[in-house]
């Protein structure tokens, strides 16, 4: 059962990729690329895809790392649901089965930086995104994911995803570096009272939308991982400051050519007890124009609330021209 509920944790998506596209249009609208109702809808929508698919291929990262003792140090015996190629400690290449349902997995530790390649060719267990391109993680020989410092590379090659109920996509490609802060493997999880801290830092992340705009982003987010009484969560946070900004998880511009910054004001909290669910949170995306700010873990009066039987909400304030506009729908 732990194992179970921790390997669940691994496939979360910190913000469900549709929220923003849901919202309705407001009275918002100036000439300027970029303001319209719109386009600011098409904005956040773009954020919070672009945030949940690094997500998600980090918690793809963590699965694979976790699970290949190679490279993360624990027993190959503590990975049920892996072939007997998970340890081949002597060097060689082999492929190896996953618990990602979209992806072929290659471990090679034939050279000195071994390398574990995630190649997508398909549709996710939920059949709601297809993504093609490959993840190519890159660990020094004798470094072991699980140890306090541990640093890897992680680039991501021409990473397509494309939302199946619109058909609308975004590639990403770029070089992240992950570092295991506090030691540990999600793995061990349960014996580790202070939890598994990891950090996700990019300088050079390359997004092109769907209207073939390319843009480089930042990225700066430590999630930190605890586990008690059966439970999992996941806590995610910005570690970058500007100025008086602080908590900023990533920074850029985006499709229309607007310098934006987005901030996790409040910790970003995903909990195995309702469900693997976002049950608390709010970001602020900040422009010169416009500022929005969402919260998460509502009802449907915007209070904040346990895990419901149905759905969460979620509230959003747009800020322009002295003005604001608030939306409060379910997620």
């Amino acid at each position: 059962m732990k194992t179970k509920i921790l390997y669940r944790l691994a496939v979360v998506i910190v913000v469900t990729a549709t929220i923003f596209a849901a919202c309705k249009k407001s009275d918002v609208s100036n000439p300027n690329t970029g303001m319209t109702s719109a386009d600011l809808q098409t904005q956040s929508d773009d954020q919070t895809r672009v945030s949940n698919e690094t997500d998600a291929v980090a918690n793809d990262v963590n699965t694979m790392l976790s699970a290949q003792s190679t490279v993360s140090g624990a027993s190959a015996s503590s990975a049920p649901g892996y072939n007997s190629g998970v340890a081949i400690e002597g060097g060689g290449v082999d492929t190896v089965k996953s618990y990602i349902c979209d992806a072929v997995v290659t471990i090679d530790t034939s050279a000195a930086t071994h390398k574990i390649t995630i190649a997508y060719n398909g549709t996710n267990c939920s059949s709601t995104r297809t993504r093609t391109g490959s993840v190519v993680i890159s660990i020094p020989a004798g470094v072991h994911w699980k140890d306090k410092g541990a640093v890897i590379t992680v680039d991501i090659q021409k990473l397509k995803i494309t939302r199946l109920i619109d058909s609308k996509s975004i590639t990403i490609n770029g070089t992240h570096t992950y570092t295991n802060v506090s030691g540990g493997s999600l793995i061990a999880l349960a014996g580790l009272p202070n939890g598994i801290t990891h950090t996700v830092t990019s300088d050079n992340m390359s997004v092109t939308f769907d209207d073939n705009s390319v843009r480089t982003w930042h990225v700066a987010r430590q999630r930190l991982y605890l586990y008690s009484s059966g439970v999992v969560t996941c806590t995610t946070t910005g570690t970058h400051t500007d100025g008086s900004t602080t908590g900023i998880s990533e920074w850029g511009t985006n499709r229309f050519g607007n310098s934006f910054v987005t901030s996790i004001t409040a910790p970003l909290v995903v909990s195995t007890a309702c469900s693997s669910r976002l049950i608390s949170g709010a970001v602020s995306v900040i422009r010169p124009e416009v500022s929005t700010s969402v919260t998460f873990g509502l009802d449907a009066s915007g209070n904040a609330t346990s895990c419901p039987a149905g759905s969460y909400y979620f509230k959003v304030i747009w800020t322009a021209s002295s003005k604001s506009y608030t939306f409060i729908l379910p997620y």
